[in-house]
């Protein structure tokens, strides 16, 4: 008796060059312009591909390339959708590229999965969960150099958001002295990204978090200035957030002066978010200089909204 047709129309072999070919396309879209930038493609892609709305399960037997290939644009979709602001979507797209790379037994796509939605339960205020995603990178073996390092950032991010400022930046210098070491042969190829603008910009962040500002703000100046991909014009806005909290209304404005004309095209709606947070602190806030206030309402003005059409996510 012969089994019946499978109910997705692509070949092995053609799932796999269109899933990577995606990957590709949505990367180098997302390092560009930033992540709304390549929501369109996204759309399209779900649209288009059956595979990425179909339960794992359903997936079960398919050829071992294709599923990786599938985890791996589930992962990336799942990234874009985060920085975008589209929490929800962006945590159930994790879980399915999380399931398709276990199915496989991908465990490298699997770890960048768990280590992307630490940061999105840390952004959604549940430290404790992310906690949880981050301690499940680990297995019996040593993890990679680049990959202990991405995990210990994650932890240091969750602590603090759990007021534990000693852990928290014992997390960090232990992070950054890991990078030290240099990647391994054994670390993925989706680790390219972790430089040393990367970490330094976690670690501004991180003492931001515990709101010693006054040794965040070089930080976050140094990696907001270094180039790289798109998404890190977050530790820009996380500078100016550090830079009103710590009352520098003279630096303040001058970021934004540098910062609002070019507003509208920041494709990361995380970063959009903090800016416009604290546009909002700064236009409400009798000690800053009125010619500040003013600033901080055209910033305002400046930032997109939020492509979900939300008005005033939280962070």
């Amino acid at each position: 008796m012969t089994e019946p047709p499978h109910p997705y129309a692509l070949a092995p072999g053609a799932l796999t060059a269109l899933a990577l070919t995606a990957v590709e396309h949505l990367v180098s879209l997302d390092a560009a312009h930033g992540a709304t930038a390549a929501l369109p493609a996204v759309r399209d892609l779900l649209k288009r591909v059956p595979e990425l709305s179909a339960a794992p399960a359903a997936l079960h037997g398919r050829d071992g390339d294709a599923l990786a290939a599938l985890a791996e644009l589930c992962e990336v979709i799942g990234w874009i959708l985060f920085d975008a602001g589209l929490d929800g979507p962006a945590h159930r797209m994790n879980g399915r590229a999380l399931a398709l790379a276990e199915l496989c037994g991908d465990r490298a796509t699997a770890r960048l999965v768990l280590l992307n939605d630490s940061m999105l339960l840390t952004r959604a205020g549940r430290p404790l969960a992310a906690l949880e995603a981050a301690a499940r990178v680990s297995g019996p073996r040593p993890l990679p150099t680049l990959v202990a390092t991405l995990v210990l950032v994650r932890r240091a991010h969750a602590t603090a958001l759990l007021g534990g400022r000693r852990e928290a930046e014992r997390l960090i210098a232990r992070a950054r002295s890991r990078f030290l070491d240099g990647a391994s042969r054994h670390d993925p190829p989706w680790a390219w990204w972790i430089d040393r603008a990367e970490l330094v910009g976690h670690h501004g962040w991180v003492l931001a978090r515990l709101g010693d500002r006054g040794r965040a703000i070089p930080l976050l100046h140094e990696a907001a200035t270094a180039p790289g991909p798109s998404y890190r014009h977050l530790f820009t806005a996380e500078l100016l957030a550090a830079l009103t909290g710590a009352h520098a209304w003279s630096d303040a404005e001058e970021l934004i002066a540098e910062l609002a004309p070019r507003a509208g095209d920041i494709g990361s709606v995380r970063t959009t978010e903090t800016l416009a947070r604290t546009a909002v602190r700064l236009r409400g806030c009798a000690q800053a200089p009125v010619n500040l206030r003013d600033a901080a309402a055209f910033l305002l003005e400046s930032v997109p909204p939020h492509p979900g059409g939300q008005d005033s996510p939280t962070r």
